[in-house]
């Protein structure tokens, strides 16, 4: 075997595994209406290695920051933090990720929004 077709065995590998498969090509190849090998090609077009390598791992630090900026727009702190000014951004990011923890730790996103508007109508009502 040649470094060719083993640099391209060793992406497949990788691509291949079940938390890639699971969290990034499935969903995205349904995302962008392709097939799961084009989108695998599309990758090795353009990646190298080392950034497939690291790619999924990305994608579970991205994960994080992504639930912080929707539950940012769900609680409509673009307005209330940004524009009104009617609470502080620490007050915003505070709230924001304790609720993006408890959805990490396992509580459902609607039940914990619900719970975050709440807790954002308090502090509201405090800031008077």
């Amino acid at each position: 075997m040649d470094d060719e077709a083993r640099l391209e065995l060793m992406k497949k590998r990788i691509v291949g595994s079940y938390a890639w498969q699971r969290d990034l090509i499935v969903p995205l190849s349904k995302d962008f209406d392709c097939t799961t090998d084009e989108l695998e090609t599309l990758f090795f077009d353009l990646l190298d290695m080392s950034e497939l390598e690291s790619m999924h791992g990305r994608f579970e630090t991205a994960q994080y920051s992504c639930l912080l900026k929707k539950l940012y727009a769900d609680l409509r702190l673009c307005w209330f933090a940004d524009s009104m000014e009617l609470i502080s951004k620490d007050d915003a990011r505070e709230l924001t990720e304790k609720l993006a923890n408890e959805i990490i730790n396992g509580k459902d996103y609607s039940d914990v929004l619900k719970e975050g508007q709440k807790e954002l109508f308090t502090i509201l009502k405090n800031s008077r």
